[in-house]
């Protein structure tokens, strides 16, 4: 008696099954659809203000108007919007399917969790790395050709231009692989959503740097490590003060692959380890 078993799925097809369900919920565009709206329009906001302003500039703040303008193109606010809605939909892939029982149907389909979730993590890293570099060159191009009425705009081949771009990009995928991983952990919408609001936002504004010791666990914040990445000042601005551990460029961008590489692994072990 011969017996026929299923051939593995190859990673592909479980690219594709993953990517059914992403873009099969609506919560994902209503999510995805406000965020950029909100970023873009926040934005555009304060490139108005500066704008309408500019014409009362005195000639300290005009020999730092290109700061100005890169700080108008992706503001603190911003990206604390951002954070948010990524968040909720690198939880949602995960904690949606346990809600709703789903999760069982899919790994008795694919009995190899591993796999399955690799598909998760690289799926919305794609996605969210494309949404990210959207949202932020839709806003530089906003906020730049607002300023531009007042000539006091700057292309992106300005000087630190481009990081700031991408460093706000990148921003999307980290904080979504960071709201994965803790819908992994955690497996409660509700919860999952205060966790990641005070692990991306509330707890690292609430660390100094005032210590070393203190000033390392907030540099290796992927909000803080943005705003040293989009702080194209730093150090060159009168009118704020470095402080005593700074951070570093390089520094920065390790944070963000750190963030992006434990979180990913921590939803895949998470996932693969704990009964349904």
């Amino acid at each position: 008696m011969t017996t026929s078993t299923l051939p593995a799925s190859r990673f592909t097809d479980l690219l594709a099954a993953e990517w059914i369900k992403l873009r099969s919920l609506r919560s994902t565009y209503w999510a995805l659809g406000a965020g950029a709206l909100a970023v873009i329009a926040f934005n555009a906001n304060a490139a108005r203000v500066d704008a309408a302003d500019s014409s009362r500039f005195n000639g300290q703040m005009r020999d730092h108007i290109s700061q100005l303008a890169l700080r108008d193109a992706f503001s603190d606010g911003s990206a604390m919007i951002l954070i948010l809605a990524v968040a909720s939909i690198g939880a949602i892939t995960i904690v949606g399917e346990y809600a709703t029982g789903l999760v069982r149907t899919t790994f008795a389909a694919v009995p190899d969790r591993r796999a399955l979730m690799a598909a998760k993590v690289t799926l919305v890293t794609a996605v969210m790395t494309v949404y990210g570099a959207l949202v932020a060159g839709a806003s530089f191009a906003a906020t730049q050709a607002i300023l531009d009425t007042r000539d006091i705009g700057v292309p992106l081949s300005h000087p630190g231009a481009l990081r700031v771009v991408a460093a706000s990009a990148l921003l999307a995928p980290v904080c979504a692989l960071a709201g994965m991983a803790l819908g992994a952990v955690i497996r409660h919408s509700a919860t999952t959503m205060v966790a990641a609001t005070a692990v991306l936002l509330l707890i690292p504004s609430f660390i100094t740097d005032r210590y070393q010791w203190t000033a390392a666990v907030r540099h290796a914040q992927p909000v803080n490590a943005w705003n040293r990445l989009a702080d194209i000042a730093f150090g060159h601005d009168p009118f704020t003060l470095i402080p005593p551990h700074p951070a570093t460029v390089t520094g920065a961008w390790i944070t963000f692959a750190a963030w992006a590489a434990v979180s990913a692994v921590v939803a895949v072990v998470m996932v693969d380890r704990r009964d349904v």
